[in-house]
């Protein structure tokens, strides 16, 4: 049962959300109502005291990842990272977005002394907090920091974090773009659109009446990543598409999407701060704002792809029927084996990566 009195944390996520309306001139834009129903200290839902990742409804979760759902990700994804390590000289591990800490712990049981440090950049306090218990066993190799680091030499790694950054949303009306934004309208609110100058990244055709995003921030922070990576090199796990299957006339309605329950719903305005928001990553502009900003891109691939190259079939030979059955979803193309894909950069000389090897799609962004 959600609480939805006076003094709730929605309640107040609201009312913080309806005064940013207000000093905004009465229409905020959708990536500003996102950043602050995900991410307002102490209110937005990554910030309040509940948890998000789970198996199950009944724990009082709202989504599962890959970690969460069988520790053979981690192990898997740690073939990667060592190598990646060894061939860029390196002994840090970054983490950006850590979640519930499970896939810290994974890599490091398997990475063992090859990690000297795994640092930790995430936004919100609570999921340090549960981090930190999760991980207390490593004692200092694990540390949090609270801004980017201004020179990084390691591996860095980020499981769903671009989907979570904030995206702006574009409706089509058949003659013109316009910028969707969101309004108040007594305690609630609703959608208002605004001429603007943006547009999408893909030519089209675009369908009348097609809503669709785009990601500033995710590229910005691809950006910023490649001004600090010195040396090293970065993977990302997450659901999406390149771009000419984004901006597909298929897709009109967008990809944007909410989750609590562990059910699915397409309504942010709703409930704000009590499910998650995300939005599927256009790997394409991914790919090239690392690029434009001087990294090299080591490989595109699916997920199921990705760890088969990584030898999770080896390990699946160890597992019990429930821990195959769990890894297999990880692999299912119904399940995250398709949609989720993985995208890996390096800073300097580019190296065979294992996780590419077979089923690269680099020549798809």
């Amino acid at each position: 049962m959600f609480r939805t009195g006076a003094d709730s944390v929605s309640a107040r996520l609201r009312q913080r959300l309806h005064e940013a309306i207000a000093a905004a001139g009465g229409w905020l834009p959708f990536d500003r109502f996102m950043a602050i129903a995900l991410y307002e200290p102490g209110l937005g839902y990554y910030t309040r005291n509940a948890r998000q990742f789970g198996a199950l409804p009944s724990s009082g979760s709202d989504f599962i990842t890959a970690p969460e759902l069988s520790p053979l990700f981690g192990a898997a994804l740690a073939r990667q990272l060592a190598q990646a390590l060894d061939a860029t000289g390196t002994d840090e591990l970054f983490e950006f977005g850590a979640g519930s800490g499970a896939l810290a712990a994974q890599l490091l049981d398997a990475l063992g002394a090859r990690v000297r440090r795994y640092a930790i950049v995430d936004l919100s306090g609570t999921l340090r907090a549960r981090q930190a218990e999760r991980l207390a066993r490593f004692g200092d190799r694990v540390c949090w920091l609270d801004a980017w680091p201004a020179r990084i030499e390691g591996v860095v790694v980020g499981n769903e974090v671009l989907d979570a950054m904030p995206v702006q949303l574009l409706h089509f009306d058949g003659t013109g773009w316009q910028e969707r934004g969101v309004a108040s309208t007594g305690d609630g609110f609703a959608w208002q659109d605004r001429p603007t100058a943006l547009r999408p990244p893909h030519a089209g055709p675009f369908e009348p009446g097609t809503v669709t995003e785009i990601h500033p921030q995710a590229e910005a922070f691809v950006r910023t990543l490649a001004a600090r990576l010195a040396r090293g090199a970065a993977f990302f796990v997450d659901y999406g598409f390149p771009e000419a299957e984004y901006y597909h006339p298929q897709r009109s309605g967008g990809t944007l999407m909410c989750h609590r329950g562990h059910q699915a719903d397409a309504d942010p305005l709703a409930d704000a701060g009590e499910k998650d928001i995300t939005a599927h990553v256009n790997f394409s502009a991914v790919a090239l704002a690392g690029q434009d900003a001087g990294l090299q891109v080591l490989g595109y691939t699916s997920q199921a792809h990705f760890l088969l190259n990584c030898g999770i079939a080896e390990l699946l030979q160890d597992a019990s029927l429930a821990e195959r059955a769990a890894a297999q979803k990880l692999l299912a193309e119904h399940e995250m084996g398709e949609l989720f894909k993985v995208i890996g950069f390096v800073a300097g000389e580019p190296f065979d990566a294992l996780g590419f090897v077979h089923g690269d799609r680099s020549h798809r962004l």
